[in-house]
């Protein structure tokens, strides 16, 4: 058993273990691993033993790892490390897969990774184990600093996660993402399913309101013909009902439903047009007006939803619902798991659903006042129901 600092915990033993590997099989990852694995103090003071018992059994790595792993524990020790620098410090190492590749692509956290995560990030690193040992990665000099070297270590990976797998043909780039996607879809599934559930839950509570037949008369009858102007506010109600190019609902309800449950949960983007792309966006790469509506409703998360739409039922036709009072709401409710102190969220939150007021306004949830209709008081939960099924 390797001596000096087995009382500390942090000796060859406790690097084998961790790794999973024979000192001779070692890595310069593995070591760095280890070492990151226990406060840089007492990383610190087990390195000079570390790398004796290491030259002893044969595999020394080498004088500029050493180098560089003295000067990364001593920043972190005196607390001058970023997390980019350990990072980059660990992709020195020569077998640490980029956290950040040149086409975007980011591993997931450790403890996030999903299977097929888990087996890429394994892959990749016997695969550049496997390039160091060819000599067409040098650890030394990305230890070092050599552009050069970074260079060529971001090429091979680039290559290496952007083409089919030679055993089975998977591109290991596209399956890591498409797994997140999975999990991401997932997640917010149960999300939506929750809130749907407690939005039953509460308006089971309150009484149903009448429908305003002919409030939805007109209101129908003036959104149809917003839906039929090419700007804003019609593009946008277009792409959140996803209705472009094929006819509306001949039932007023139905349409009405469908396009207020499309503010909830926009179904499609806005539409191309290259013959008129100035329309759509500036030349300084700026969002339009229309994108940055779109966006916001995208942004809006189910707790908000839930918490406004049960604020404004609760409180029927006649309450105000401006951007600011909605912000109020979601701050303020019971039904939702959410802690906005900081004046920042109750400004994001005012910021984000002053994209949605001027929708409803074209619908006639709210009247020019901002003031909460009989219309709004019925229809918004029915709409928001349907969003969410």
């Amino acid at each position: 058993m390797a001596s000096g600092v087995g009382s500390l915990g942090v000796d060859l033993d406790f690097v084998c273990v961790h790794a999973g590997r024979a000192a001779t099989e070692l890595t310069r990852r593995d070591v760095a691993r280890a070492l990151l694995a226990v406060p840089s103090g007492v990383a610190l003071v087990a390195v000079p033993d570390l790398r004796r018992a290491l030259l002893a059994a044969g595999n020394p790595l080498s004088s500029p790892f050493w180098e560089s792993v003295k000067r990364t524990l001593g920043a972190i020790e005196s607390g001058h490390a970023t997390v980019g620098d350990v990072q980059r410090w660990m992709e020195s190492t020569g077998t640490e897969p980029l956290l950040l590749t040149r086409g975007f692509f980011v591993w997931p956290e450790e403890d996030e990774r999903g299977p097929i995560a888990e087996e890429m990030f394994r892959r990749l690193v016997a695969f550049l184990e496997e390039r160091v040992a060819a000599g067409e990665i040098d650890p030394d000099a990305l230890a070092l600093g050599d552009e050069a070297a970074r260079e060529t270590y971001q090429d091979l990976q680039e290559h290496w996660l952007n083409n089919p797998l030679p055993d089975d043909g998977r591109v290991p780039g596209s399956v890591v993402s498409e797994e997140q996607d999975e999990e991401l879809f997932a997640a917010w599934d149960e999300e939506e399913a929750f809130a749907l559930s407690e939005l039953r839950r509460i308006l089971a509570g309150l009484p149903a309101p009448d429908r305003p037949v002919a409030d939805l008369r007109a209101a129908c009858s003036r959104l149809r013909e917003v839906l039929a102007d090419p700007g804003y506010p019609g593009n946008v109600l277009r792409a959140c009902a996803g209705y472009e190019g094929e006819p509306l609902p001949v039932d007023d309800e139905e349409l009405w439903l469908t396009v207020t449950a499309g503010i909830a949960g926009p179904i499609s983007d806005l539409p191309d047009d290259d013959e008129t792309p100035e329309t759509f966006e500036d030349l300084d790469g700026e969002l339009s007006h229309e994108d940055a509506v779109l966006a916001a409703l995208c942004a809006i998360h189910h707790a908000d939803w839930l918490a406004v739409v049960a604020a404004l039922a609760r409180r029927g036709p006649g309450v105000l619902a401006s951007p600011e009072r909605i912000a109020r709401f979601i701050a303020e409710s019971e039904d939702i798991d959410v802690r906005m102190d900081d004046p920042e969220d109750l400004d994001a939150a005012e910021t984000l659903f002053s994209s949605v007021t001027p929708l409803w306004a074209c619908l006639g949830i709210v009247d020019k006042s901002e003031v909460l209709t009989p219309l709004g008081r019925w229809g918004l939960p029915k709409a928001l129901e349907r969003a969410w099924s």
